[in-house]
Parts: C-alpha cells; structure tokens; sequence
C-alpha cells in the first residue's frame, strides 16, 4: 500500500490533502470553528489507512461530516469504515442515488458493472448543486459536474479561490466518462463541466487524483483537446475506458494469472459486453481480446507480463 503524501499548503484555513495513490481518491480534511468534515473517502481496500489518517490529523476531536463528491468505489470505500469509527458521523452524497444507496442496489451504483467493489454504508443527507455548505471555518459552493458520472458535484471556496475537482479536472485531463459506455451521451457534459470551472476561475484546483495545481488555464485546455479526441472518436475513448477498468482491479490485486484476469473480465458486464463475442465457447478470441488490450497496457508501462502471470507496473 502507498505511503500518502499529506499537503498542509492551506493548514491556515484549515484544509488538509491526504494524496492518495490511483486506486483511492484523494481526501480532505476540513476543520475549523465549524463542522469537521471529510471530502471522499478512499477505495475499500486502504478503509484502515484512510481511517488512521483521519484519526491523527483529528487527534481528539471527532469527524462531523463525510461527503463524497461522487459515488465511484476509488471515492467512498471508507465510508463504512469512518462510519464504525464516528457512529454519529453524518454522510452527505449527491442527489440521483440516495435510494441506490439505501437499497444497495450495486448495479446502480456501478460496482457489479465495473468489477469493483465497495463495503455497504448509510446517508444522511444530500448535496445539492446551487446551495453553500459551511466546513470548517469556510463557505463552499456546491456545482454540479456531469459527464464522468451523472450525479457528480464540485466544492468551490470563492475566497481562497480553491476548488475540489474530484474527477471532472484533473492536472492532464479528467476521469472516464461512465455514461458514454451504456450509450448514454455525455461527452457534452464534459464540456459543461469544464465551462462551469473556467467560470468559477479558481487560483488551486485539488484533484481526485494527483497533485494539486495553479496552472488551470493548461489544465483545461488540455483536458478539452482529450475530450475533442474522444467526440470524433468515441471507440478510442471506449478502449480506454476498458484499460482503465483493467489497471484499477490490477492496483488492487498487483498481479493474478491471465486466465483468471480472463475469468474476471467475462463476468464483468462492461468488459464482457466489449468483447468479440460473450459466447462462453469462445475462450480463445476473447483471450485474444484482453491480450491485446494487455499489450497497449504493457508499451505504455501500466504493467508487464511475465509469462502467464499479469504483473502492475
């Protein structure tokens, strides 16, 4: 597991950044003369870390709030282990899948699709775009960011100028646009999304994943030529999309052998509904299939492969 790196750059307002490796969303930390608060949690597996950085950067106070900017597993994998250790901890998500998350309904969610997995939790309450709400010491806006996910919202402090982006910018690009995969169009949200951030004009933008950054202006303009690529070709966004879904199972697993990786991919619906054919006498095609994909994965040095056996990189 990734040692996180910890940003205090805004100790002063009280924000803290715990940089999360790929396979957890970043977090962070606010406190102040109101509402303590945690912004996403993490992916399942790292629950405990995520759990102990709370815990020492709070020392003795308590954790007031958990909201999660969406509900991607890498972004609330903790939430029921911050749950069990704040039992009067409130959690806020976005409008759209507060009956998803009370019926735990998986395919809603997106877990059973992708293949992922997230340990069931509770809300309390919603985000709403278009309302403040304090954390901290500090005013944040709520804005709704579709195109990566439908229900997606981002936190502005008008202030400090600051933004938590979660998925909607990152400093080379933005996350994979979810609803393009079922044939839902999105890609115009996309750009909605980053319209919204040009206007908002923050001076730091605080990822989902990676460093926080200044430079926006080179941000968007490189996360728009991506998003040009992938509207005059959607099927390079839609491989892409796959790769990505590959390398984040294999940040979890760090390695396995090619034919359960095969296995995994047929009973996951977005994999297996890419494949050649989802006829189960068809091993060798699509074998061929995911070693294609495994290929590209390899020369970009996502991973390598050492004989049968898949390896993270």
């Amino acid at each position: 597991m990734s040692r996180p790196a910890i940003s205090n750059v805004f100790a002063a307002a009280g924000v803290t950044v715990f940089e999360r490796g790929w396979l957890s969303a970043n977090n962070v930390l606010l406190q102040g003369d109101g509402p303590s608060a945690l912004i996403d949690s993490g992916y399942g597996s790292h629950a405990q870390q995520t759990v102990a950085l709370v815990s020492q950067s709070l020392g003795h106070s308590t954790l007031d709030l958990l909201l999660n900017t969406h509900l991607h597993s890498d972004h609330c994998g903790g939430n029921a282990a911050l749950q069990e250790r704040y039992p009067a901890l409130q959690t806020w998500i976005p409008p759209g899948q507060a009956d998803a998350v009370d019926r735990w309904d998986t395919v809603a969610l997106t877990y059973a699709t992708t293949g992922q997995e997230c340990p069931r939790f509770t809300q309390q309450g919603l985000l709403r775009p278009g309302s403040t709400v304090r954390l901290g010491s500090l005013d944040w806006e709520i804005h709704a960011a579709k195109g990566h996910d439908p229900h997606s919202i981002i936190l502005f402090q008008p202030a400090m100028r600051l933004l938590i982006s979660a998925d909607a910018l990152w400093n080379n690009g933005f996350g994979v646009v979810f609803p393009e995969l079922e044939g839902v169009a999105a890609f115009d949200e996309v750009a909605q999304t980053l319209d919204t951030i040009e206007i908002l004009q923050p001076e730091t933008v605080i990822p989902g994943h990676g460093q926080p950054f200044q430079d926006i202006e080179a941000a968007l303009a490189r996360a728009r030529t991506r998003l040009h690529q992938f509207v005059n070709a959607p099927a390079k966004h839609h491989r892409h999309a796959i790769k990505v879904l590959i390398k984040f199972r294999l940040l979890e697993w760090q390695s396995i052998e090619r034919e359960d990786l095969l296995a995994w991919a047929r009973n996951t619906p977005y994999l297996c509904a890419s494949m050649p054919s989802e006829r189960r006498d068809h091993l060798e095609e699509q074998q061929a299939w995911l070693d294609d994909l495994l290929a590209e994965l390899e020369r970009s040095r996502a991973l390598h492969i050492q004989g049968t056996r898949v390896i993270n990189a």
